[in-house]
């Protein structure tokens, strides 16, 4: 991988495998944890069949894992098809005809800019601000080093502005960033500032009451938080589990890493969230031997995605 350059989807998965087997971590591949509850002073974590006993479990689960959409999608016409980003792969999962991208953050940008290319494209939503640069750039190179420190040391939960920074990021859509909007309009893709907000006579319905006449609907709306599968009285006011750096102070043992902005914005990021996860393992080596046998990692491949 040439310098300046952003890993593919494949080099990332090679690294962790390499990774995985240069250290000799026991990775338990196609584990679907279903249930993480408590016994005595131990934490128990049940997948399917098999139930794991541990003193310490760290919960990384990733950011947002249960894609999300909207309330009025059952009523779409059924002939109309339907995905949510989640599912979408490339335009060949479309049925000829008009387009309508639900949700103008990031990915639904990137989809609709694909799919512009060969059906006409209707993307809907509020733009949220976009990097005002090529981030494979000459400009990159020299400003993302200094945003990447901001992202480490200035956006923390320690600042004003990185507290108002975290209710932005856990509660709303990102801005864009390889797509601008110049490229939308190059490529033809119409741009509805209004959102979608219902369904006339079996139709998508943007906000002041346009029906839009479309054979797909690609649903970029995000994702939702998920910790009910997390039997223990964790979480607070706005749903997210109560910890500080990664540490559950209520239940002693019970760690994550990989929130959104758990301690900074660049905690939900692959770069960012090895010093979180330093922070945690030194946390509980810290602990008394006799509490810190034994321990769970759950990961992304052990979240329980597909099941919920």
């Amino acid at each position: 991988m040439a310098g300046w350059s952003y890993p593919t989807k494949d080099e990332v998965a090679d690294y962790l495998e390499a990774y995985a087997a240069r250290f000799q971590l026991p990775v338990r591949g196609r584990v679907a944890v279903e249930r993480l509850s408590k016994r005595d002073d131990r934490y128990l974590v049940t997948a399917g069949d098999r139930c794991f006993e541990a003193a310490n479990v760290v919960v990384a689960t990733g950011t947002w894992p249960t894609p999300k959409t909207p309330e009025f999608a059952p009523e779409l016409d059924p002939g109309i098809r339907q995905l949510h980003s989640n599912d979408y792969r490339n335009p060949s999962q479309l049925k000829p005809g008009a387009v309508l991208v639900v949700g103008a953050a990031h990915s639904g940008a990137d989809i609709a800019l694909e799919v512009a290319s060969t059906h006409p494209t209707t993307l809907s939503g509020p733009y949220r601000g976009e990097v005002p640069f090529n981030i494979e750039g000459t400009a990159a190179r020299m400003l993302l080093p200094i945003m990447w420190f901001a992202a480490n040391h200035v956006l923390t939960e320690r600042t004003p502005i990185g507290r108002k920074m975290q209710q932005h990021v856990r509660a709303g859509g990102g801005p864009l960033l390889r797509v601008k909007a110049a490229d939308l309009m190059t490529a033809g893709v119409e741009h509805v500032e209004a959102k979608t907000v219902g369904v006339q006579e079996g139709k998508p319905m943007i906000d002041g009451g346009r029906v839009l006449d479309v054979q797909n609907v690609i649903c970029g709306t995000g994702f939702s938080k998920d910790t009910d599968w997390i039997e223990l009285p964790i979480t607070g006011e706005d749903g997210f589990p109560e910890q500080k750096r990664g540490v559950v102070l209520s239940q002693p043992g019970l760690y994550f890493v990989g929130l959104p902005f758990l301690q900074a914005f660049a905690s939900m990021l692959i770069g960012g969230v090895g010093r979180d996860a330093e922070y945690v393992a030194r946390h509980i080596a810290k602990r008394a031997p006799s509490d810190s046998s034994g321990g769970v990692t759950l990961n992304a491949p052990a979240v329980v995605r597909t099941n919920r």
